[in-house]
């Protein structure tokens, strides 16, 4: 389907590659579903940043109403820059440095997102000095298995994420000394590319016991944010470009026991703009190597680090070929490493040098993680509509 969509769209002979190619038509229907069915619940969504952070993506994202995710101080300057309202940002991460902690300070976000008790004591220092009160999330961890790739699981005891549960009480009794934070919400999140429903079922589970603790100690909070993780279909891109968000929302609405007049958030990012992007590239050489053929193309783990750091699957096709035969290549960058794999054994159209090969569902954790390793230019971005 996106084959022949591209090759209306596209003059490929204009394109210098390797190129991300981004749908904003996709990203709008996107957006439009996930305003439809979080608004029936009164949810609140703030875009995850890290996902993807183009200018134009984010300007039409916030255009939208929707909040922001943050974990960098620059993240929360982009934000601001890009039309999000600076009530509606969330700041997260292990490890915010005073500078960051300040920027935020000074730019009365909605939350910060804190993992530790040092951070808290931190937070509490530097909002003293500026006679402010700095609301804050406990990201607890909630021993909760995502069930994902051990790299994008973070819901775990054995993660650097969030406080533990066991250190609850200790985190409490100290902050009832601290003046210049104060507790809003909790923070859960347990990973990314979540497929299994279930497992937010089992968070909420979990959440509801936690929140009893809380409320035994005669604490409700403002809000609850659940974080994100909702995965996408990398397999068979065309037949579900759109998340079951109506599906994903309503798992919270049954099993999560909010308190009267407690807000719930959600940190969205791969599920909105994952299946927006793909990044084209152009056959360099066919190699044979014995029983083997490898298609060089001129992208690299420098455009889409994710088959080398995480194994991951993306669907890759030949827009060059109207049919025929086939083989079976391993397409390769160009990089020195040997890691520089995007698939092996894939089985594609029989490919020659020159041919324009795509790599899909690129939209999250592709552009934003890529590097200039060996001295390569950063691949050209183009939309479409």
């Amino acid at each position: 389907m996106l084959n022949k969509q591209l090759k209306m769209k596209i003059d490929f002979k204009s394109i210098k590659t390797p190129t991300y190619i981004y749908d904003l038509g996709l990203l709008r229907k996107t957006l439009e579903l996930v305003k439809t069915e979080s608004e029936a619940y009164g949810y609140h969504i703030h875009y995850a940043l890290k996902a993807n952070n183009e200018s134009r993506i984010l300007e039409l994202i916030s255009g939208n109403g929707f909040g922001a995710d943050c974990v960098s101080g620059n993240e929360i300057r982009e934000a601001i820059r890009t039309g999000f309202d600076a009530n509606e940002i969330a700041f997260a991460g292990v490890g915010k440095t005073d500078e960051e902690i300040n920027l935020a300070l000074d730019t009365e976000i909605f939350s910060f997102n804190c993992e530790s008790l040092p951070e808290i004591e931190v937070i509490n220092e530097l909002a003293g000095k500026k006679n402010k009160i700095a609301p804050i999330a406990l990201r607890i961890n909630p021993n909760v298995d995502a069930n994902t790739h051990k790299y994008i699981t973070t819901g775990l005891e054995e993660n650097k994420f969030g406080i533990d549960l066991w250190d609850i009480e200790m985190v409490l009794n100290s902050m009832d000394a601290m003046k210049n934070v104060r507790l809003s919400g909790l923070h859960f999140h347990i990973g990314s590319q979540i497929t299994d429903l279930d497992t937010f079922k089992n968070l909420c589970n979990r959440i509801n016991q936690i929140q009893q603790s809380f409320y035994a100690r005669q604490i409700i909070v403002d809000h609850i944010n659940v974080g994100g993780g909702l995965g996408i279909n990398y397999h068979q891109p065309d037949e579900e470009p759109i998340p079951d968000f109506k599906s994903y929302f309503k798992i919270f609405h049954d099993f999560l026991e909010l308190r009267p007049k407690q807000k719930l958030h959600f940190e969205l990012g791969r599920s909105i703009v994952g299946q927006m992007g793909a990044l084209l590239s152009k056959v360099i050489f066919v190699k044979k190597a014995g029983v083997k053929k490898f298609l060089i193309i001129d992208a690299a783990m420098t455009e889409l680090i994710r088959p080398a750091l995480y194994q991951a699957y993306h669907k890759i096709e030949n827009l060059s070929s109207n049919g025929g035969s086939t083989e079976k290549y391993d397409v390769v960058g160009p990089v020195c490493e040997s890691a520089d794999i995007f698939a092996k054994s894939v089985t594609l159209p029989e490919s020659k040098r020159g041919d324009f090969i795509l790599i899909r569902s690129a939209g999250a954790y592709g552009q934003v993680m890529s590097s200039n390793y060996n001295m390569r230019d950063n691949a050209q971005v183009v939309f479409t509509e």
